[in-house]
């Protein structure tokens, strides 16, 4: 219990200290024209936000020099590929229609756009740290029956709605105007000017309390949101469940331990059967008991990981949006909680008499590692053919590789 508490201390302020250094360049307090900071993520159609891909993946007005946000192990991990926007954003200053840039569409790219407007795509950015997220387009069925006579439209013009309180930002919305659109029914070459416009207004709302609008609502699909009193009741159910099984169990075995104490030339008597058959299998060493003693430790180890996730929570180290503190957590107290699998498993291997403990020791590090290792390299290949933001660089393999080989 005192090495559990230990590991979950260290983690605690890795985290925290990970947390810490996480932002960007900016201290998050700015003068009047001041740049800040604002990077276009991903983009990726909305009934299914985990199919991502990169910003700049679709034919947008892109800066002379793009600049990458260098990024956590977490943001990567999450998908994460934040480069500089082509928005100039600088605090207070107010923008209106501001060209980005005027750009000839190829047949190629009008396309690319259209397939992108059809499975109804979204953007995501980040301003401040804080997310933004807005549709490209929008399908014209008004009036229509026939998909084939649906318009495809782009828009062409965003609005960044700003508030701020002193020298903070506290909140960004961003909108489309209907008036700036661009029809990509046709395949043809299109000439398009790409423009934002940028307004400012104050609030009292707390630089601490920005980030509790995300705790009430999401942009996600409804049927993606987590909904508590689902999870409540679900918890609930399976608790009852198993209270209704537990005494059940505890009426039968009562019954027959009352009747046979009573009379005990019955017990030698009757022939035993039900529950009684193998209640002196008990004593017996399992069959394979290097695997099931490294099962025993991988699982203490997951569940150690699981409630060391909870407690972070409860004390609001995932706060919304917080880019790839959940991910980073999991990985890091995943290599702490490593001595613990070790120990569980070898420990219990050595009471059941096991003399082979480093085979059984190498068994623990490979028992849950192995499979997930395997289907990683299956999804990140098809992320890596489909280009997806979810594939993993090499850089991050390499680290993640040497993270379980010398610490794990």
């Amino acid at each position: 219990m005192a090495e559990a508490l230990i590991t979950l201390l260290v983690a605690f302020l890795i985290i925290c200290c990970g947390s810490q250094v996480r932002s960007d360049e900016s201290d998050h307090c700015y003068k009047a024209g001041d740049p800040v900071p604002l990077y276009a993520n991903k983009v990726g159609p909305y009934q299914n936000p985990s199919e991502t891909y990169a910003y700049f993946d679709l034919p947008y007005c892109s800066p002379v020099h793009v600049k990458k946000k260098k990024e956590t192990l977490g943001e990567v991990l999450n998908g994460d590929r934040l480069v500089s926007a082509p928005y100039k954003l600088n605090f207070l200053l107010e923008k209106k229609c501001e060209v980005v840039c005027r750009k000839k569409l190829t047949k190629e790219e009008v396309s690319q756009f259209r397939t992108a407007v059809a499975k109804d795509y979204y953007f995501e950015m980040y301003y401040d740290d804080l997310p933004i997220w807005g549709f490209i387009g929008r399908v014209d069925k008004h009036g229509v029956a026939e998909p084939n006579d649906y318009k495809y439209l782009l828009h062409t013009h965003v609005q960044f709605d700003i508030f701020y309180n002193k020298d903070h930002v506290i909140e960004i919305n961003v909108r489309t105007d209907d008036q700036y659109m661009v029809d990509l029914t046709e395949d043809k070459e299109i000439d398009v000017d790409f423009m934002y416009t940028v307004k400012w207004s104050e609030t009292k709302t707390p630089f601490e309390k920005r980030m509790e609008k995300y705790l009430m609502s999401s942009f996600l699909p409804h049927h993606l949101q987590t909904r508590h009193f689902s999870v409540i009741s679900s918890f609930v159910t399976v608790l009852i469940l198993i209270v209704c099984l537990v005494t059940f169990y505890m009426q039968v075995l009562r019954k027959d331990i009352v009747k046979y104490a009573d009379d005990e030339e019955l017990a030698d008597s009757e022939e035993e059967t039900g529950w009684k058959n193998i209640h002196g299998d008990v004593f017996r060493y399992p069959k394979h008991k290097s695997l099931f003693s490294a099962a025993l430790g991988s699982g203490t180890q997951l569940f150690i990981l699981t409630v060391s996730i909870l407690i972070l929570g409860v004390f609001g180290v995932f706060y919304p949006y917080n880019r790839g503190a959940l991910l980073t957590a999991l990985v890091v107290i995943y290599a702490i909680t490593s001595g613990i699998a070790g120990y569980t498993a070898v420990s219990f291997y050595c009471q059941l008499e096991g003399t082979n403990w480093v085979r059984n020791l190498l068994m623990t590090g490979y028992i849950f590692c192995g499979p997930l290792f395997l289907t990683f390299c299956f999804l990140n290949t098809v992320a890596i053919v489909y280009r997806a933001t979810s594939a993993l660089p090499l850089g991050t393999i390499v680290v993640i590789f040497l993270i379980w080989l010398f610490v794990a």
